[in-house]
């Protein structure tokens, strides 16, 4: 029987479709892995481990590493292969910093080239919406829909800034599970205590971004986008030091846990 015949583009040339959907395939499978838990910090990761419990080819699973291996969840090993990143406590707070920090840059040049009207009309109505749903929060309400408009603001403040660079090294630092803006808020299946008082803090934070947006207040808006960042550090403080298990928080047992 005669080889099957290579998919090809309109071109004539091969397409590289499937390699790229198969890497796409092994980095979220084993991005999941390693931020659930699955695989310990220190725990070795080698291209059979993808190609067997995957189903992807060779190829497609060293991407794969080499992606986690550049946003920071995989080590190389000298010995060859990979290990599973660990972090501490500091190294979380630095890169909320640096999260921070980005998107006051996005916030102020929003501010001084001024955002589209169309943008800033969403912006506003994110923030209205977000309004009535911190109204309604108590530690024991569903954190979903405010993550989905909390994710929407902070997405639409970077399309404000109309910045592609602020935009790609966002989205670097973003590829570490605990430097999302909510990445503890979505991680608690009950609600942290403390967690309505923070988000309500947050939300005058949200306010007042658009509020400078829309009056040119660069350097406020600057500010205002940096100091709203350290609400995440609030929220990583509630679960590193309450009561509920780590393992609740996607991203946590990646930490080595000691007090700064």
């Amino acid at each position: 029987m005669g080889a099957m015949p290579t998919k090809v583009a309109a071109n004539n040339r091969p397409t590289d479709e499937a390699p790229r959907s198969q890497t796409l395939k092994a980095v979220l499978a084993l991005r999941g892995l390693i931020i659930d838990g699955e695989l310990a910090p220190g725990g070795r990761v080698a291209e059979p481990l993808l190609v067997e419990r995957f189903g992807v080819s060779r190829t497609p699973a060293r991407a794969a590493l080499a992606q986690l291996r550049d946003e920071g969840l995989l080590e190389a090993l000298p010995s060859g292969g990979y290990a599973v990143s660990s972090f501490t406590e500091r190294d979380v707070f630095d890169a909320i910093e640096i999260r921070g920090t980005l998107e006051g840059m996005a916030a102020r040049f929003a501010a001084e080239r001024g955002a589209s009207p169309f943008v800033l009309e969403q912006l506003q109505n994110v923030t209205n919406e977000l309004e009535a749903t911190v109204a309604e929060f108590t530690a024991t309400s569903n954190p979903s829909n405010y993550v989905r408009l909390n994710d929407q603001f902070h997405a639409l403040l970077v399309e404000a800034s109309q910045s592609a660079m602020v935009k790609r090294s966002l989205e670097r630092v973003l590829s570490l599970p605990f430097a999302a803006p909510n990445a503890f808020v979505k991680s608690s299946r009950s609600g942290l205590p403390g967690a309505a008082t923070i988000m309500a803090v947050a939300q005058e934070q949200h306010r007042s971004i658009v509020e400078a947006i829309r009056n040119r207040e660069g350097k406020r808006a600057e500010g205002l986008a940096i100091e709203h960042s350290r609400c995440a550090w609030k929220y990583l403080r509630l679960a590193l030091d309450g009561r509920e298990p780590l393992d609740q928080f996607p991203g946590l047992s990646l930490i080595r846990k000691h007090h700064l």
